[in-house]
């Protein structure tokens, strides 16, 4: 064994196994990895090992095609070919239209992804799948590119891939400690020696822990015991003249697919048990749990009533092993936050279908710092630091329990909740609050109009829409207050603050004291990286306030290019301090009531910022907006701010004020043409393809991704679109259509009810950008006429919020 190589991979599944071929792939040869036992000894040896080509998002449906491209490859290797039933088919059910247009909506979201699925009814779900009963059934999602693979020849093919290509394997090799030097680089402890790598991958399955204990961080990680049998010998199924499709009912929390002439039948009970939380046996290795049948007779109940030819059928074996789930279920892929050169791959709770493309945007990742696609869906800096064990216990369980079950739009789920608070959430919860969750904080998103309202999930436009449009008309007409907790703050000092700013940022940085300006970093690729407020405080701070999302993604990037000897120092504020939002044209006459600082435009304009007192709460004030009205964010310490609260209610009595929430500002921000992080600011376009051309200045000097942002040429447009549907918005993912071909994806929709039009913002070929192109969007299986109109259609000269 080698004692010097680029990148270690740890763990010998398939998260490491594809990670390591990828890398190679990637031009990189000097790559190894280890594996305390034996290959695909972990999860992998007894998963199910589903492929599907279905995804939640654009990101989850390109990886898993690429999966399928690859393991197609694997079985056709005339030297080592693969064991892939590939194209059986598979059917998602569904018993509501509300799941049906959900299952709508994935398949034009698919379709931008060159996937075709289908949505079929009960009779064809039936007639593709013989052994079902249509009871209680509407129809489901047909994937024709369904199947199964052999877990083992498929690790060992890429294992033996990865090794002709210059890669070492090294079985029965755990690794016992891990230690960073000085330059980043890693020393990792094995009984067989030492290794110096550059870069370290964990990809350790359900002991993801064990090593990430030996970093000194905690992965949002959790296994659950999943229990699934093989039945013997089935007449329907030998008797068919075909392979049984693959079948996953949200019903009956159940899944089936053919093995041999018999069905594997695995599943998803209430009665759900964790696994592991107290410590894993070193010795548990190619091995499974005890049995426990009884724990699942429920869900085999239903089974029993979908497909009545199973109460025939046999039991051969019964698996009952390990599966690992993230704290939203989605993997974790990409750098390890707080750390350099480490990264990881793990939470893959389908990893035997999807493991080949996670693999593929990871080495892409760790080669070139960005994949192909924006990966923040998989990127482990989602999460901040309230992830603890017992947290992500109970969203793990909540998952299993709903596997099959989609998170319909503006849906949040009640385990785990409230994971973070501040002062004012049981205030606001009393005056009627509905909350969404923004990286684990209690956020409000509007105020029920009575104490029996609940909002019913939908792809479609609801009851609370009308609750929107009030408080948009609030903020409008009058005056509105909102909280908007956990936004990103990193308190910046040093002389060289300014110059670091710049160099980080393609726009132009304000330096003069008590201003406020909007910026824009880019990757090294030219790409949109991150958006900031930049304000510079009277005595020479700086804050940088980004999406509350971004708080360890910005933290880790802007950390890493702090040059040596540079005089910079970063400091975190997102949890000490909090924003009260004050908004609408009598804004300025509540915040006068509250506070002895001369606020008239001519002492306080657009973009400023100043240190005031909100009756005694001290407070930093600016006027930003991103309603589009006349608008103060007004920062104040946690301690503080109740009583900040308070005199802004009392003072806002005389004007009407009214609480609104965060579907407010999302109506109105995209009346403005103000976009969002990691919904319409992705890595997959340049600030040109954004339309951010008036941030960009080229002409400033060096900085982050300009050579390369010089180089591209523009291959995608955002645009703004007139939707012509009152019944539902364009969901993100929604394809933009000319005739049969797709030329665009939506990436944010809302109605916005001060312009009264349904709005959708999509990035689309050149071509079709020019304003007033008609084209089509893919909602809900319907092609709805969409229309390029101008960016902010209400107020498009900023002259409300300039006050």
């Amino acid at each position: 064994m080698k004692t010097r190589t680029k990148v270690v991979v740890i763990g010998g599944g398939i998260a490491g196994c594809s990670t390591l071929y990828h890398l190679t792939q990637e031009g990189w040869s000097d790559v190894m990895l280890l594996e305390r036992d034996e290959l695909t000894s972990g999860t992998t040896w007894h998963s199910a090992a589903q492929v599907t080509n279905f995804g939640m998002n654009q990101t989850m449906v390109g990886l898993k095609s690429h999966s399928i491209a690859l393991y197609q490859e694997l079985r056709d290797d005339p030297d080592y070919p693969v064991s892939y039933n590939h194209g059986d088919g598979g059917i998602r059910l569904a018993n509501t239209e509300a799941q049906m247009d959900g299952y709508r909506h994935f398949a034009s979201m698919a379709r931008g992804m060159g996937v075709e699925f289908e949505v079929v009814d009960a009779q064809e779900c039936a007639r593709r799948h013989p052994l079902i009963s249509t009871d209680n059934l509407v129809g489901g999602l047909w994937d024709g590119n369904d199947g199964d693979i052999d877990p083992a020849s498929l690790c060992q093919a890429l294992a033996r891939r990865a090794r002709r290509a210059g890669a070492e394997v090294h079985r029965n090799t755990p690794v016992t400690a891990l230690r960073q030097l000085e330059d980043d680089t890693w020393i990792v402890s094995t009984p067989k020696g030492e290794i110096a790598a550059d870069i370290v991958v964990n990809a350790c399955g359900y002991r993801v822990n064990e090593v990430g204990a030996m970093m000194g961080v905690h992965h949002p990680v959790m296994s659950m015991e999943h229990q699934y049998f093989v039945t013997d010998e089935m007449p329907e199924i030998a008797a068919a003249d075909h392979r049984m499709p693959l079948l996953r009912c949200p019903i009956s929390d159940y899944y089936c697919r053919q093995e041999k002439n018999g069905l594997l039948l695995g599943f998803y009970e209430q009665d759900c048990r964790t696994w592991g939380m107290d410590g894993i046996d070193p010795h548990f290795s190619n091995d499974l749990c005890p049995d426990d049948l009884d724990r699942v007779t429920d869900v085999l109940e239903g089974a029993f009533a979908r497909m009545p030819a199973l109460m025939e059928a046999g039991i051969k074996n019964v698996v009952n092993g390990p599966i690992t789930y993230t704290i939203d279920g989605a993997p974790l892929v990409g750098p390890i936050p707080g750390k350099r050169n480490a990264f990881c791959i793990i939470g893959l709770r389908a990893g035997l279908g999807e493991g080949g493309g996670h693999g593929w945007l990871l080495a892409q990742q760790i080669v070139h710092g960005e994949a192909c696609y924006d990966t923040w869906v998989l990127d482990p800096r989602r999460f901040a630091g309230h992830t603890n064990v017992e947290l992500c216990a109970l969203k793990a369980i909540e998952d299993y329990q709903n596997e099959f079950r989609f998170h319909f739009p503006h849906e949040h789920r009640p385990a785990g909740r409230p994971a973070k608070t501040t002062p004012l959430t049981p205030v606001l919860a009393a005056e009627g609050a509905e909350f969404t969750v923004v990286n684990g904080w209690e956020r409000v998103d509007y105020i029920r109009p009575s104490e029996d309202f609940e909002e019913p999930h939908s792809f479609r436009f609801s009851d609370v829409e009308q609750v929107i449009a009030d408080e948009v008309r609030a903020v409008q007409n009058g005056v509105g207050l909102a909280e908007v907790n956990g936004f990103n703050r990193i308190e910046m000092t040093g002389t060289d603050v300014h110059d670091f700013l710049d160099r980080m940022s393609c726009s132009r940085i304000p330096r003069k004291p008590g201003r406020v300006g909007l910026a824009y970093l880019l990757n090294h690729h030219g790409m949109v990286k991150a958006e900031a407020t930049v304000a510079n405080l009277p005595d020479g701070r700086v804050w940088y306030g980004s999406a509350a999302a971004s708080e360890s993604h910005d933290m880790d990037w802007l950390q890493a290019h702090v040059w040596d000897g540079e005089d910079v120092q970063l400091r975190s504020l997102t949890n000490d301090q909090n924003i009260l939002v004050l908004a609408g044209p009598k804004s300025r006459d509540v915040l006068s009531a509250v506070s002895r600082a001369d606020w008239s435009k001519e002492a306080f304009p657009w973009l400023s910022v100043r240190e005031a007192f909100i009756g005694i709460a001290p407070a930093t004030v600016m006027a930003v907006s991103f309603s589009g009205e006349l608008a103060y964010e007004i920062h104040v310490p946690n301690a503080s701010l109740y009583a900040a609260y308070l005199a802004l209610r009392q003072a806002g009595e005389a004007n009407g004020l009214r609480l609104f929430g965060a579907r407010a500002v999302e109506a109105m921000r995209m009346e403005k043409g103000y976009l969002h992080w990691k919904a319409d600011l992705l890595t997959e376009f340049d600030p040109f393809e954004t339309g951010l051309d008036r941030f960009v200045k080229m002409d400033k000097g060096d900085f982050v991704g300009r050579d390369a942002l010089a180089a591209r040429q523009v291959a995608r447009k955002l645009v703004t679109l007139e939707v012509d549907a009152q019944d539902r918005p364009a969901h993100p993912g929604a394809s933009i259509m000319v005739g049969g071909d797709v030329v665009g994806t939506v990436t944010s929709g809302a109605f916005g009810h001060r312009v009264g039009m349904n709005l959708a913002y999509a990035f689309v070929a050149p071509e079709h950008a020019a304003l007033g192109s008609k084209l089509e969007a893919d909602l809900l299986g319907d092609r709805v006429a969409v229309t390029v109109i101008p960016p902010s259609p209400y107020d498009p000269g900023n002259t409300l919020q300039r006050g």
